[in-house]
């Protein structure tokens, strides 16, 4: 079966290849702390793993030196257009995120976190006594949300969040080796690019007029804002489909993980979640999410001639060409400047978090993601009787980097 007919949005995978690169994934963190103490910025010939806070966070800041490789494979999804998050900083930069956050709005948020938290309910009151949480609950109620909230009704083989699964997966992380996964882009990419269009071309010729992002997109263009051309609406739509959703699978799951590992932040989190205290269950979730974000690392390629840290006795020549790996799950378990980094404290400040990376390449979707979040999860919370289920499926399985199965009970 093609990915365009597929219905699992993960791939399969080897026995093999699935136990090390999840042995891997768990020796992730050990082997970063002893980067940390020991040798902080590792250089191997042209590839580069910074794990300290400040050299992160350095990384991230220097956009002009240090460029996200994503841009051959976004022209890949998107027939050869220009994604913004893709660019560097200048002015078509600029103009496209100006464009954007005129149609993905602050007051949006709002909303988004109260349907996420009503979808979730419906699921949670409707699953019985054991309800599965990545599939079932997260990604279901991610992909209605969304495909809502941006305009995109669901393709004909029902399976949009297979489509942009895939699409993310080579977005992020394809590699030209994997020719197995770059056919079933070649096959998708087109697809959906072909579905926004006719969804674009519909609304037009029927005059619909809606308060969706793609309504909001139309409208602009009717106004008279050159920049929201047919191509660059379908273009933005599709990397927000693909950049977006795909991601709040992996979060949540594992945040939900963590907090089932730790009875007394679960129990904050529920309690939290009973007395419909929305901020302080977001931090609950977000301080989780400290313990097993995204992926452990972010590409970055260097543009010149440079160094990292200077200055400092870690300072380091980085070349031209080289590939940095960006730890930042590292970055928020550095003792240097996260207080008791190994401890749960949901009173952290802002800065102490770089879950969604920071600078000019930080996620467009940040603040969705704060307001959503913790909201599906909250019914799920306030379920009295809620428990790991019995044997492995209550414990968090993964797919290399993709959060897999986790079975909870509810009553």
């Amino acid at each position: 079966m093609n990915g365009l007919e597929s219905k699992n949005p993960l791939r399969e995978s080897g026995a093999i290849g699935t136990w090390l690169a999840n042995a891997m994934m768990a020796a992730a963190p050990a082997g970063f702390a002893a980067l940390r103490r020991f040798k902080p910025i590792l250089k191997l010939r042209n590839v580069v793993i910074v794990s300290r806070y400040d050299d992160v966070r350095e990384v991230f800041s220097r956009d002009e030196e240090f460029d996200t490789p994503y841009i051959e494979n976004i022209h890949v999804l998107t027939g050869g257009e220009d994604f913004f998050l893709g660019l560097q900083q200048g002015a078509a930069y600029q103009a496209a995120k100006r464009a954007m956050l005129s149609v993905f709005r602050t007051e949006d948020l709002i909303w988004l976190g109260d349907m996420a938290e009503e979808r979730a309910e419906k699921i949670v009151d409707e699953s019985g006594a054991e309800l599965e949480i990545v599939d079932q609950l997260v990604r279901k109620v991610t992909f209605d949300l969304y495909m809502d909230y941006i305009g995109i009704p669901q393709v004909p083989t029902e399976n949009i969040d297979v489509w942009s699964t895939r699409l993310f997966e080579y977005q992020f992380a394809g590699s030209p080796k994997d020719k197995e996964l770059r056919a079933e882009v070649d096959a998708i990419a087109p697809a959906l690019r072909a579905h926004i269009t006719d969804e674009i071309v519909k609304r037009k010729s029927n005059g619909v007029t809606k308060g969706d992002v793609l309504g909001r997109c139309l409208k602009a263009q009717s106004d008279g804002e050159a920049i929201f051309t047919d191509d660059f609406i379908r273009t933005n739509l599709l990397c927000m489909l693909v950049g977006g959703p795909p991601q709040v699978p992996m979060v949540v799951p594992q945040a939900m993980e963590q907090l089932l590992r730790r009875p007394k932040a679960l129990d904050a989190a529920r309690k939290a979640a009973e007395a419909d205290d929305d901020d302080r269950l977001g931090a609950i979730v977000m301080e989780a999410a400290r313990f097993d974000p995204l992926a452990p690392v972010l590409p970055r390629i260097v543009l010149r001639d440079t160094e990292i840290a200077r200055g400092t006795s870690r300072q380091c020549k980085v070349p031209k060409g080289a590939t940095i790996y960006v730890g930042f799950a590292s970055a928020m378990m550095d003792p240097r400047r996260i207080g008791n980094p190994k401890e749960f404290d949901p009173y952290r400040g802002a800065h102490e978090y770089v879950h969604f990376g920071h600078g000019l390449h930080e996620c467009f979707g940040l603040h969705m993601n704060r307001a959503t979040l913790h909201r599906i999860l909250k019914p799920v919370l306030k379920r009295k009787a809620l428990s790991r289920s019995p044997g492995q499926a209550g414990r968090l399985q993964k797919r290399k980097i993709f959060a897999d199965r986790l079975v909870v009970r509810i009553s």
